[in-house]
């Protein structure tokens, strides 16, 4: 027993000191890594130890490397992941991609065969039926088919999207409008919206289009209303129909639609999944050219669509609507003008055309829209252009023309340019700038309604006033009857307020139009005054004409008192009749007769200066004013010779006064101040224009002043009636109270 415990002893003493030589190994080493002798441990490949590869701390682990850690240390490629397993890794392909091969994973991107994998073409129901699915790459979407739209909480090109059958949009009446025609207008809306399938879109957009045709064409007590109002159901019409035109194109199946209605009603619509860097759309009244990025909606991935109702019917609702030019505008017409512009006057010129695109945030848009929009030959007169405009509503419901962010870039080809940073309801104006001045046309007021007075005085003076009476006071009289009668016409009715209510760019699609088909609409009455403004326009020239023969008959009366005075009187007054009042009529008959619609402008009642018709006035006046100007440079010379022969002892500063005071009254009883008018051919000439504007305005004061304030036996016969009248007022004050002192005294004596 003592012997086996001795061996026992011995052996364990061999395997000690066998364990204490260097080259045995350590007994502590931890997982994951090896001995390297009694001391060290190294790990084992893709482990490492906070001290390194090899390690003599009976504390340390060795932990797993993670290779896909950045920076990494491998690659996997493109379309692939890399994946850390214990002591190694392997890379896999991204989800909706898959190896070539069939393999699940690969080591090192030499490797790499990841290939987009078409989730929709696997066959299983990956979206809902409600949608259509398109495969993306790695991963796929589901989109609301054509004619549906998202359910409420779910949004679209999602995995989990849901859609449900379109409809049509709700449209309600505008607020506050008592209307047979709106209301029986909304119920064949109602009938659209209760009978629509997306399938059957685009016939409900016609039907929609005829409907709106049909109330416009035959407004009934629309009419009725006040413009507000108008404006008030024009606006909501052109909002409403923007908003259901859109919902309906985005239900139609096809690409693209165009479509023309029987009252010349045109709408164009363009839809398509992507597109160019720049998108073209037109039709015979407008075309549209834009960036593909503005038109697109960054938010819907639906197909991009665009759109363009082009309707000339609704111009009756927008008739007589304000423009506002924006300040940039004015400030340029102030330049080129070379004055102020005090008021704008317009008319619509072309269709009015309503534009709108998936993108529904178009009021400040980050690439202008070129537009190109027909109308008919126009030939503006001067302070008119063809402007391009925009419908802008107001706080009120109703709206007006505006000019902000438009520009027209050019006219030509029956059809104007413009473009504009913003989107809305467009169309060509003209637009007649009022320049008066608003002192001028005061005194033109103060002027002729004082002249107005004192031809009324002339008037009475040379009827009543009997010394005076003579061949030379019918001519006065019979002139300022014909003034009287012109500026009574010309402050009433000269402003036709009542009855006015570049090349395209090669870019833009040129699309011919019809044959037989208008250029445009027919403008809104452009060019054609009614009737009340071409009588009014006849009648002055008819007036003026008479009153400047008589001015001639003045002349020659003057001219046989002074230069021919021992030879005679002057003519008869059948030859006066017959001169003051058959040339006129003769130059107005033989007028009207070969040019009629040239009576009549844009803004006044006046003659047209078109194919020459302004000078059946003017051609008479320049005349008689010449022979008037050389009988009063004559008359002048003959009076100073007479004054010299009666009184050569007279002062010539009292000869000069005497001549200076009859010359200056000369002048305005001959009409010569008109002279004036022929000169101004600039109307911005302010010095010629107020000269003209004063002198004129005041003729008939100033004949007041010289036949009757000047004459010595007006003056007389003035006193015998201011006489009169204050012996008559005398008499009946006397008359009054010996009546009453009368009647208190039988008073007294009933008493």
């Amino acid at each position: 027993m003592r012997g086996m415990l001795f061996v026992l002893c011995v052996l364990w003493t061999l395997l000690e000191a066998e364990s204490q030589k260097p080259s045995d190994c350590a007994r502590w080493c931890p997982m994951n890594s090896k001995c390297v002798n009694a001391t060290a441990c190294r790990c084992s490949p893709g482990f490492s130890s906070s001290s390194g590869e090899i390690f003599t701390n009976l504390l340390e682990n060795c932990d797993d490397i993670n290779e896909c850690a950045p920076p990494m240390a491998v690659s996997c490629g493109k379309f692939a992941d890399c994946q850390n397993i214990e002591g190694s890794y392997h890379c896999e392909c991204c989800p909706g991609y898959e190896l070539a091969s069939g393999a699940k994973t690969f080591k090192s991107e030499s490797e790499n065969m990841c290939q987009d994998v078409d989730e929709c073409s696997s066959g299983q129901p990956v979206c809902h039926n409600s949608t259509v699915c398109i495969n993306t790459l790695g991963s796929y979407r589901c989109r609301c088919r054509h004619g549906w739209e998202l359910k409420p909480g779910f949004q679209n090109m999602q995995p989990n999207t849901t859609c449900q059958e379109m409809a049509f949009p709700p449209w309600t009446p505008p607020p506050g409008m008592q209307s047979q025609t709106l209301t029986s207008f909304f119920e064949k809306i109602q009938a659209l919206r209760r009978d629509f399938k997306p399938t059957l879109a685009q016939g409900t957009i016609q039907e929609l289009i005829k409907s709106v045709d049909d109330m416009l064409h035959t407004p009934g007590d629309l009419e009725d209303l006040s413009l507000p109002e108008r404006h008030k159901v024009a606006t909501h019409l052109l909002s409403e129909l923007e908003r259901v035109l859109r919902t309906l194109a985005k239900a139609m199946p096809g690409a693209s639609f165009t479509y023309k209605s029987p009252l010349n009603t045109e709408l164009s619509l363009k839809i398509q999944e992507q597109g160019d860097k720049q998108a073209t759309i037109g039709q015979s009244h407008a075309r549209m050219l834009l960036d593909w990025d503005v038109a697109a909606t960054a938010s819907d991935s639906d197909p991009t669509m665009m759109g363009i109702l082009s309707s000339c019917e609704m111009q009756k609702l927008l008739a007589k609507a304000s423009l506002e030019l924006d300040p940039e505008k004015k400030d340029k017409l102030k330049n080129t003008l070379g004055h102020p512009v005090y008021g704008t006057r317009s008319k619509l010129f072309s269709a009015v055309n309503l534009v709108f695109l998936s993108n529904t945030d178009t009021e400040h848009l980050d690439s202008p829209v070129t537009f190109a929009f027909s109308h008919p030959t126009k030939t503006t007169e001067p302070q008119q252009e063809l402007v391009c405009a925009f419908w802008k509503s107001d706080e009120r419901g109703g709206g007006h023309w505006n000019t902000t962010g438009c520009w027209t870039r050019g006219t030509g080809n029956q059809s104007t340019t413009c473009q504009c940073s913003h989107l809305s309801s467009f169309a060509i104006l003209v637009a007649h700038y009022d320049i008066q001045d608003p002192k001028l046309e005061l005194i033109t007021t103060v002027g002729l309604s004082l002249s107005l007075v004192c031809l009324l005085l002339c008037i009475l003076t040379f009827l009543l006033v009997r010394p005076i009476q003579g061949s030379r006071t019918t001519v006065h009289l019979h002139l300022c009857l014909c003034l009287f009668v012109a500026y009574a016409i010309f402050l009433a009715g000269i402003k036709n307020d009542g009855d006015w209510n570049s090349q395209v760019s090669s870019h833009l699609p040129q699309n011919p139009r019809p044959e037989g088909s208008p250029a445009g609409c027919e403008p809104e009455d452009f060019g054609s005054p009614g009737l009340r403004c071409r009588l009014v326009a006849g009648l002055l020239h008819y007036c003026f004409l008479a009153a400047f023969c008589w001015m001639s008959l003045e002349g020659l009366e003057l001219y046989f008192l002074v230069v021919r005075v021992f030879q005679g009187q002057g003519l008869s007054k059948r030859w006066l009749y017959l001169i003051g009042y058959g040339v006129p009529l003769i130059i107005v008959a033989i007028s009207a007769a070969v040019r009629h619609e040239g009576y009549g402008r844009d803004t006044y009642c006046w003659l047209n200066p078109k194919s020459g018709f302004l000078w059946s006035f003017l051609g008479p006046v320049i005349f008689i004013v010449l022979c008037n100007a050389i009988i009063f440079v004559i008359t002048v010379w003959k009076l100073s010779q007479k004054f010299s022969e009666i009184n050569p002892d007279m002062k010539k500063l009292k000869k000069a006064r005497v001549l200076t005071i009859t010359a200056v009254a000369q002048l305005f009883v001959l009409g010569t101040t008109w002279v004036f008018g022929l000169f101004l051919f600039d109307p911005l000439s302010w010095v010629l224009s107020y000269t003209f504007t004063i002198l004129n305005c005041l003729q008939g004061f100033f004949l007041y002043t010289l036949h009757c304030l000047l004459n010595k036996k007006v003056r007389e016969e003035y006193r015998k009636w201011a006489g009169w009248v204050t012996r008559s007022k005398y008499s009946e004050f006397s008359t009054s109270s010996s009546n009453q002192t009368q009647a208190h005294r039988s008073s007294e004596s009933g008493m």
